[in-house]
């Protein structure tokens, strides 16, 4: 064994403890909150995971989907045939920007980080481009882009448990806040990356080849079920089960990188946290007291902080346990708030496990201070655009 090998090996186990610790202390608490919950509130435990379940379960097929595809070459190859068709740096970022928002408004946050990342990191390598600016803006854009559709933001579908709306009724809604922010933030992310974005680049001629086979139709399918069904969790689950279990039959792939990949300790922790807030918001009026006596900026600014503290999904389950009086507002902060920091969502998790995989080294202190500037900035943008469009 090299020293080079060595030292990797160190550094590699110096960061994977700490993790390890965090995540089994995580799902701790999650099981913990889950029972206590369950033990002194039966039927609100009950109603607060009925409420909540199934985003932890379309997340995790959505994961073993996504490390299927993986396997197969297919970001690889989609990031090769992006950087081909850009001519810059600049034009690479717009058109990556693009797809980041349409990607996340039509199918979902976690969606789009999932298989998003790995496929622009890609992309700003064969360019020769610096990857910072989509590295981050995998993230900070997808989180500002998911309040136009209902299926965006798995919180969209906690909140409004109380008030349905169709697609239609949710994006007339919501559109001049979505647009608002993902505008603010591609911005912000273009301006500070300004001089990555205008570094000489290579002509790119050639593209990988993926292989054609199960992770392709599985996104398909994946894709499909997301578009056309109300609640598509279980049959994304079996799709991402039935695709890892073969390229494991097949030896491409091992139920131990399947686990991995899944990081179900902070699954756990994350769904047994939120339903213990849950539960605690229906017998606690507390949290409700507290948003009726809020105006619409208030919402939005101390939904985001809860975001922070306590991830958006469990607060989601905590602040919609009962009908909030102003829902647009607290899904502002509930999915802007996230930006500032590593606590706020899942999608930060996803981003980091995926980002890692490609080969990228993603720095949750850069991210943040990025979203101490992103955050406030796309927040007021979408709390004016609803108040100019008359639904604030």
């Amino acid at each position: 064994m090299s020293p080079d090998t060595t030292e990797h090996d160190v550094n590699d186990a110096t960061i994977r403890r700490p993790m390890v610790r965090w995540n089994g202390l995580l799902a701790l608490l999650g099981v913990a909150g889950a029972l206590a919950a369950l033990l002194a509130a039966p039927h609100q435990a009950r109603s607060a995971a009925a409420q909540t379940w199934s985003p932890f379960v379309l997340v995790s097929g959505l994961l073993l989907v996504g490390m299927v595809a993986e396997a197969d070459g297919l970001f690889r190859a989609a990031g090769s045939h992006l950087a081909r068709a850009a001519r810059n740096g600049v034009s690479l970022f717009v058109g990556a920007a693009f797809l980041i928002i349409v990607v996340t408004a039509t199918l979902n946050l976690d969606t789009s980080v999932v298989f998003l990342t790995p496929v622009l990191i890609a992309a700003t390598r064969r360019l020769g481009s610096p990857e910072r600016s989509l590295l981050y803006g995998s993230l900070l854009l997808a989180n500002a882009s998911s309040l136009f559709l209902p299926g965006s933001n798995l919180t969209n579908l906690i909140v409004l448990g109380h008030h349905p709306l169709s697609g239609g009724g949710f994006l007339a809604l919501m559109w001049p806040a979505a647009l608002a922010a993902s505008a603010v933030t591609a911005c912000c992310i273009g301006v500070w990356a300004r001089h990555d974005l205008v570094a000489p680049t290579v002509r790119v001629t050639g593209a990988d080849r993926p292989v054609v086979g199960v992770g392709l139709a599985a996104i398909v399918v994946v894709i499909v079920l997301v578009l056309a069904l109300p609640s598509p969790a279980l049959a994304v689950l079996g799709v991402g089960v039935a695709a890892a279990l073969l390229r494991v039959a097949q030896r491409r792939l091992t139920v131990r990188g399947a686990v991995g990949t899944l990081g179900l300790p902070v699954l756990v922790g994350l769904f047994g946290i939120t339903v213990g807030l849950g539960t605690l918001g229906r017998v606690w009026s507390g949290p409700a007291t507290m948003l009726s006596h809020l105006g619409t900026v208030e919402t939005a600014i101390v939904s985001a902080a809860f975001s922070v503290l306590c991830n958006n999904l469990p607060a989601a389950s905590l602040l919609a346990a009962r009908y909030p009086p102003h829902p647009a507002q607290l899904l502002i902060g509930l999915n802007l708030g996230p930006n500032l920091f590593v606590t706020g969502s899942l999608a930060w998790f996803l981003w980091l496990k995926v980002a890692r995989s490609a080969g990228a080294a993603p720095s949750i202190g850069r991210a943040s201070r990025l979203g101490l500037v992103v955050v406030p900035l796309s927040l007021a943008a979408a709390l004016a655009a609803l108040a100019l469009a008359g639904s604030g």
